[in-house]
């Protein structure tokens, strides 16, 4: 019986980088004939064959390859093939602990309330030690440390929200979020190619939490966070910001019909920009115009979906009651 489909959704992968990942997955403690191994090449330029990436050490790997680009079309092929109950997805560059997928299935069997879940200890491994100014930073590379579990079934729960490296979900939610996504006027794609838009996974739990399910972390789920030194840099650092911030205000907007207020609205708003960019050096400055930027960005998105809406009407996620 196959318990968990694990997913590595994968474009272009760092070789040294996805030969730990299979590594770690081949040590892991839950028995091979208990779960799936489904490898999604996600329009690599060198396409990830059997040739050059070996799987026949699992009986139950596949090769699947995805050509439309993006990590939200390669999920969602990961979630049309995967086989079981529970749905795991793998980043190329995350290490899981050899306990994971076990300790992964008993969460799922001993909180039945949860729709997903994920890792509570996510610990970098820098190929080279960030820059002091930049410290403050590196959490946005989807890194955390809880001590206790922590869970929630009320938006937006993002104390609570698993990400995606290492998140856990039922065939349920993987469903319903497939439904959802194909209905979406707006759809958030993910990474993308150059594209730094990111909340895909923030979105399944979304669903999870429609589908009056909840969402978790728990420290005994750990992995390490392979991080590369070009995503060390301030330039890519502020462009992960503008895509997360992007991708929030977008997700909020699709689930509490929030739309945003102009960063220039009211009689002081044009003053109070320029004060704040004025008022600020460095990292601090070029986050704060990409903030800007974003912001502008995804309320243009906004209110063109806004004059559609009037005339094509609403969507909605697709409720448990169907």
């Amino acid at each position: 019986m196959i318990c968990a489909s694990v997913i590595i959704c994968t474009h272009n992968p760092r070789p040294h980088y996805l030969r730990r990942v299979l590594e770690a997955l081949r040590a892991q403690t839950l028995p091979l004939d208990q779960w799936e191994l489904l490898l999604i090449d996600n329009a690599s330029e060198e396409p990830l064959t059997a040739v050059n990436w070996d799987l026949s050490w699992h009986a139950r790997a596949r090769h699947v390859r995805e050509e439309e680009l993006g990590l939200a079309p390669a999920r969602l092929r990961g979630i049309r093939e995967a086989a079981a109950d529970m749905l795991v997805f793998v980043d190329d560059d995350n290490l899981l602990a050899p306990d994971y997928l076990e300790e992964a299935l008993r969460i799922m069997r001993e909180w039945p309330m949860l729709g997903a879940w994920g890792s509570g200890v996510t610990t970098p491994e820098f190929e080279a030690q960030p820059a002091p100014e930049l410290l403050g930073y590196v959490g946005m590379l989807a890194l955390r440390n809880v001590k206790a579990a922590q869970w929630s079934n009320t938006m937006p729960c993002l104390r609570a929200m698993p990400y995606g490296a290492g998140q856990c979900l039922r065939a349920q939610v993987a469903a319903a979020y497939r439904q959802h996504f194909e209905r979406s006027p707006i759809k958030i794609k993910d990474r993308t190619g150059d594209s730094f838009d990111s909340s895909g996974d923030l979105e399944i739990g979304y669903v999870a939490c429609v589908l009056e399910m909840g969402v978790g972390i728990f420290p005994q789920l750990k992995l390490t966070h392979l991080i590369p030194k070009d995503r060390l840099t301030e330039d890519y650092l502020v462009k992960l910001a503008g895509g997360i911030l992007a991708s929030n205000v977008l997700l909020e907007y699709k689930q509490l019909s929030v739309v945003p207020v102009s960063p220039f609205a009211g009689l002081l708003g044009i003053p109070r920009v320029i004060r704040e960019i004025f008022g600020r050096k460095g990292i601090e400055r070029r986050m704060y115009l990409a903030e800007i930027r974003s912001r502008i960005r995804t309320r243009a998105i906004i209110l063109e979906h806004e004059r559609q809406k009037r005339r094509n009407g609403r969507f909605a996620i697709p409720s448990s009651r169907g």
